[in-house]
């Protein structure tokens, strides 16, 4: 059991206090997974610059990938215009105009112990053990303003409580593609081989990671993400719910049995998508809301004006 929260402004601002709305939205559903929280979050697009971000750890051994780290952006013509030691990670902004998806592959190699949770022109996932409000504690995630994010809080029933086990889950070597899930992809590993065999690499066996590669990779050859959607229900078995978020877009998906719990809520200013109605209620506290459940085997998305 999880718990997963997306929310979209609609009038594409990048002055939304995101960071603050997922963090009550996670708040509201923290009992479906206690163990880890994530949030994705979306803010100002960069033009020429790309966001990393990589978990490091805060033993001896952190200084010595960030090290690492910098010796790799360097050997790829990537420069560093700042960057930052927060908690468990290391952030950095670079200016890079190569092969995107080659270059985040040898990021992943980087160092043995660093691992990379997000790249992106917009995009920045922060994830750690704890709740939501102590992920917030240690990377102030209430101070984030964009304009969309996706939020996870995470039961471990399949591997340990780590950072890198936890949600939201970025599509790796694709730019600013992240996923919350909750469920079971039944047929994982044919799939994952089946993308293995066109040079796609996975960094972990979790079947979130699968689903953002699965619906990356259609969109990096021209599919709209909400072709890919429809096409994500049909080619993935198993039960689940999941939230996938673009620097442009949000959409979710159902599968055909809906086993798994979805509440959605919609006006002229945002759409909020949850497990759960508490965490809509928690955007409106006092109001009654007009929600509505997505029927099974349903997928839908919502773009950014601009």
């Amino acid at each position: 059991m999880c718990g997963i929260a997306g929310i979209m402004f609609k009038n594409g601002r990048t002055d939304h206090e995101t960071g603050v709305a997922l963090i009550d939205m996670l708040d509201g559903c923290q009992h479906r997974g206690p163990d880890s929280t994530g949030f994705a979050l979306y803010g100002e697009e960069l033009e020429s610059e790309l966001k990393l971000r990589f978990l490091v750890g805060e033993d001896a051994g952190a200084d010595e990938s960030v090290t690492l780290i910098k010796a790799a952006l360097e050997s790829h013509n990537a420069e560093i215009v700042e960057d930052e030691r927060v908690g468990n990670t290391y952030q950095a902004l670079v200016t890079y105009d190569g092969d995107l998806r080659d270059f985040a592959y040898a990021m992943e190699h980087a160092a043995p112990d660093a691992k990379v949770i997000s790249i992106g022109q917009s995009l920045d996932i922060i994830k750690d053990v704890g709740g939501a409000h102590d992920v917030d504690d240690r990377f102030d995630v209430h101070n984030f303003k964009g304009s969309h994010g996706l939020g996870h809080v995470r039961l471990a029933t399949e591997s340990d409580v780590r950072p890198e086990s936890a949600h939201p889950f970025w599509a790796t070597g694709f730019s600013d593609v992240a996923i919350v899930h909750n469920g079971q992809i039944t047929n994982y590993w044919k799939m994952r081989r089946r993308l293995e065999q066109r040079g796609f690499e996975f960094r972990t066996d979790n079947d979130s990671e699968l689903v953002a590669v699965y619906l990356a990779e259609k969109m990096a050859n021209g599919v709209p993400l909400r072709e890919a959607l429809k096409t994500s229900i049909e080619d993935l078995d198993g039960t689940f719910s999941f939230l996938v978020s673009t620097k442009d877009e949000i959409g979710y998906a159902k599968d055909n049995l809906a086993a798994k719990p979805m509440v959605m809520y919609e006006n002229d200013d945002l759409i909020a998508i949850a497990s759960e109605e508490v965490s809509l209620n928690r955007l409106f506290p006092g109001h009654a809301l007009d929600t509505k459940e997505p029927t099974p085997g349903s997928y839908e998305t919502w773009s950014k004006s601009t």
